[in-house]
C-alpha cells in the first residue's frame, strides 16, 4: 500500500499530538500530586497547631476545618455537613451573633480587603452546650479559593482563651493558700481606689503577720507551720464572706484585709480584735490550743493620708506595731508635717543633697549642770531643700534609713565635725566635745571603726574630742555587733552615750557590761517631773544607777529654769535643751561660746 505525501505528515502530526497529550497529562498530573503533598503537608501543619481553623465559601460552607476546631466544636473526625449545626454565636460588644452571619457582615465589610482582621477578647456561645460561653480571640481573611470562577473564601482562626485565663488565675492566687495574692491585691485596690469618691465612708487596710513565725516553724515542723497557715486563711476567707471585705495572701506568714466601706477607725480595730481573739485557740497540735498571736498595721483613708501610699503606709503601721512586741495593733496617723511633702519627691533628692551642700550640721549646747557653762554639744543635721525649705528631721531621717543613705550622711556628719573641731583649735576656741548620732545601718556597716580611725588622724583631731551617741533600742537590736563595733571605738579613745535612756528595754546585766561613758535620760521622761513626784523618784534612781556605774548623766528636753534646778539637785552632771539654746549653725555656736 502506498502512502501519498500529505497522509504520512498528517501522521506524523496527529503522533506529535498524541505524545504532546501524553506528556502534558504526566506534567499535569506530577503538578497535582505535587499540589496534593503540599496540600497535605499544609493540613498536618494545621492539625499540630493548638488554634482552630476552618476555611468557609462565601455561602459559608465547611471546605476545611482542622482538628482543634473539629475538637473545639464537639466535631468528629470526618464531618461531612455543609454548615455548622448549631451554629455558635459570636459575642460583639453587647450582641450575639451566629458566625456565619458575623464572617458575612465581615465579606460586606468596606474593609473587606485580603487582610487579617482581628477581634481580640471576643467570645463563642454554643447553644447545645448549656450555652457555655468560651473566651477567644478572633481573626478572619479573605482570600481568593477559585481564580477561574472569581471565588473567594474565609479564613477564621480562634484562639481558644481558657488555658490563659487558668494560668492567669493561678497567678493571682497563693500556692499554698489558694487566697489572692499580692498581684490581685493591687488590681483589687487599683479598682477601688478609682471609685473611692464615690461615697464618704472610709477604707482600711489591715496587714497582719502571725508573729514569731520562724520560731513557729522551728518548734512544730514544716508541716504543722504550713498547717496553720492553711487553716488561718480558711477563717479569714468565711469571715471575709460574712462582713464583706476582701482577704489577701501576699507573702510567707503575711495577710492583707481590706475593708471597703466603714464608717470609722473603731470598726477596723474591732476587726483586729477578733482575729486576735481567735488565734489565741483556733489552732490545736494532739488538741492542745497553740497560742498564736499577730501584729497588725492599719492604715485608713483618709486619715492616713492619700490612696497612692496607703498600703506603704500600712507596711509603716505593721512596722511600728512590731516594734512594741508581739500581738500589738498599729494604726498610721498622717501628721501635719507629711502633708506638706511629697515623699517620693524627697526619697530622690536626698541622694543629690550632699553634692548640693542643702545638708549642715547644727550644734545644740550641753550645760554643766552646777554652773550653766557650755562645755559641750550635739551634732545635729539639718537639711535646706532648694523648694521646701527646711525639711523637718522626723520626715527626712526615716527615709535616710529606709535607703541606707544614712551611712554616707553619717560620714559626711563626722567629717563636718572633725573640720569643725579644728578650726576651734586653730582660733584658740576652748575645747568643745561634740556628740554624733550613730544608727544600727552604721553600726553593721563594714569600715565603720576604720573610718573613723582614718577620719581622726586626717583632720588631727583628738579622739576623746567627739563622742558617738547610740539609742537604747538600736543598741539592743544587735547586741553582738554593738558590743564589738562601741568596744573598738574606745579603744580609739572616743567615748560612747547611750542616748534615749528610759525608753528601752536594757536590762540591768546588760547596762552593766555596756561601754558607755555617758547615759542620756530622755525628755519623756522629765516633761511632767515639776508636778509628778513619781517621776522624780524614777529619773533620780537613773542618776544613781547611772553613777554606780561609773557613768556621767546627761538630761535632755530641760525647757525652764526650776527643771534645771531641780535635776542639778537630784544629781545630773550635765543639762540640754531648749531653755539654754535650741540648735544652732555653726557660726552661731562658736559665737555662744565665745561669751
Amino acid at each position: 500500500m502506498e502512502f501519498s505525501t500529505n497522509t504520512l505528515l498528517l501522521c506524523a502530526i496527529f503522533g506529535l499530538s498524541a505524545v504532546a497529550s501524553v506528556v502534558m497529562l504526566r506534567r499535569r498530573k506530577a503538578l497535582q500530586n505535587v499540589m496534593e503533598e503540599r496540600i497535605q503537608m499544609f493540613k498536618k501543619a494545621f492539625d499540630i497547631s493548638e488554634d482552630a481553623v476552618v476555611v468557609l465559601s462565601e455561602e459559608n460552607k465547611l471546605l476545611y476545618m482542622n482538628q482543634a476546631f473539629g475538637k473545639l466544636f464537639d466535631l468528629p473526625k470526618e464531618y461531612e455537613k455543609d454548615t455548622l449545626d448549631p451554629m455558635p454565636s459570636v459575642r460583639v460588644k453587647k450582641e450575639w451573633i451566629p458566625l456565619d452571619r458575623f464572617v458575612r457582615e465581615q465579606a460586606e465589610s468596606p474593609y473587606n480587603e485580603a487582610k487579617m482582621r482581628s477581634f481580640p477578647q471576643s467570645s463563642l456561645m454554643f447553644p447545645d452546650h448549656g450555652e457555655q460561653r468560651i473566651p477567644v480571640n478572633l481573626y478572619i481573611e479573605r482570600a481568593r479559593y477559585c481564580e477561574e470562577e472569581e471565588s473567594w473564601c474565609y479564613i477564621v482562626v480562634i484562639h481558644d482563651m481558657r488555658k490563659e485565663f487558668e494560668r492567669s488565675k493561678v497567678a493571682y492566687r497563693h500556692k499554698l493558700t489558694n487566697l489572692p495574692n499580692h498581684l490581685q491585691a493591687k488590681e483589687d485596690l487599683n479598682k477601688l481606689f478609682s471609685k473611692i469618691h464615690l461615697h464618704n465612708k472610709k477604707l482600711a487596710l489591715i496587714l497582719i503577720d502571725i508573729d514569731n513565725f520562724s520560731q513557729i516553724r522551728a518548734i512544730t515542723g514544716y508541716q504543722q507551720s504550713e498547717n496553720i497557715l492553711i487553716r488561718f486563711a480558711q477563717y479569714l476567707e468565711n469571715m471575709a464572706k460574712e462582713s464583706s471585705f476582701y482577704a489577701y495572701h501576699t507573702y510567707s506568714n503575711h495577710f492583707l484585709l481590706c475593708l471597703p466601706v466603714i464608717e470609722t477607725v473603731d470598726e477596723a480595730v474591732y476587726f483586729c480584735r477578733q482575729i486576735q481573739k481567735k488565734l489565741v485557740t483556733f489552732y490545736k497540735i494532739n488538741d492542745v490550743p497553740f497560742h498564736l498571736t499577730a501584729s497588725m498595721g492599719v492604715s485608713i483613708y483618709p486619715d492616713s493620708g492619700s490612696t497612692i501610699n496607703l498600703l506603704d503606709r500600712a507596711y509603716k503601721a505593721l512596722a511600728e506595731a512590731q516594734k512594741i512586741g508581739f500581738g500589738h495593733i498599729h494604726i498610721y496617723r498622717q501628721t501635719e508635717m507629711e502633708k506638706q511633702y511629697d515623699e517620693l519627691e524627697l526619697f530622690n533628692a536626698i541622694h543629690e543633697a550632699i553634692a548640693k551642700k542643702e545638708f549642715e550640721v547644727y550644734y545644740q549646747p550641753i550645760v554643766r549642770a552646777k554652773d550653766r557653762e557650755v562645755v559641750a554639744a550635739e551634732a545635729l543635721i539639718r537639711w535646706k531643700h532648694s523648694e521646701y525649705g527646711f525639711i523637718p528631721p522626723p520626715v527626712f531621717i526615716p527615709m535616710l534609713e529606709k535607703s541606707g543613705f544614712i551611712i554616707e550622711l553619717g560620714r559626711f556628719v563626722l567629717s563636718e565635725v572633725l573640720k569643725q573641731q579644728k578650726r576651734w583649735e586653730m582660733f584658740k576656741f576652748k575645747p568643745i566635745e561634740v556628740s554624733i548620732n550613730m544608727s544600727v545601718l552604721e553600726i553593721e556597716a563594714e569600715g565603720f571603726v576604720e573610718n573613723v580611725e582614718r577620719e581622726l588622724q586626717t583632720h588631727q583631731v583628738a579622739p576623746e574630742l567627739i563622742k558617738f551617741e547610740i539609742t537604747e533600742g538600736a543598741a539592743m537590736e544587735n547586741e553582738t555587733v554593738a558590743d564589738r563595733q562601741l568596744q573598738a571605738l574606745k579603744d580609739l579613745g572616743v567615748p560612747i552615750s547611750l542616748d534615749d535612756f528610759g525608753t528601752g528595754y536594757t536590762s540591768f546585766s546588760y547596762l552593766k557590761q555596756f561601754p558607755a561613758d555617758v547615759l542620756k535620760i530622755d525628755k519623756t521622761l522629765v516633761d511632767y517631773i515639776l508636778e509628778n513626784e513619781e517621776d522624780q523618784r524614777i529619773v533620780k534612781a537613773m542618776i544613781d544607777l547611772g553613777h554606780t556605774l561609773g557613768m556621767k548623766i546627761v538630761v535632755e528636753g530641760i525647757e525652764n529654769e526650776e527643771m534645771a534646778d531641780m535635776l542639778r539637785d537630784l544629781g545630773s552632771d550635765y543639762l540640754q535643751g531648749y531653755y539654754f539654746a535650741k540648735p544652732l549653725p555653726a557660726y552661731e555656736f562658736q559665737e555662744l561660746i565665745r561669751r
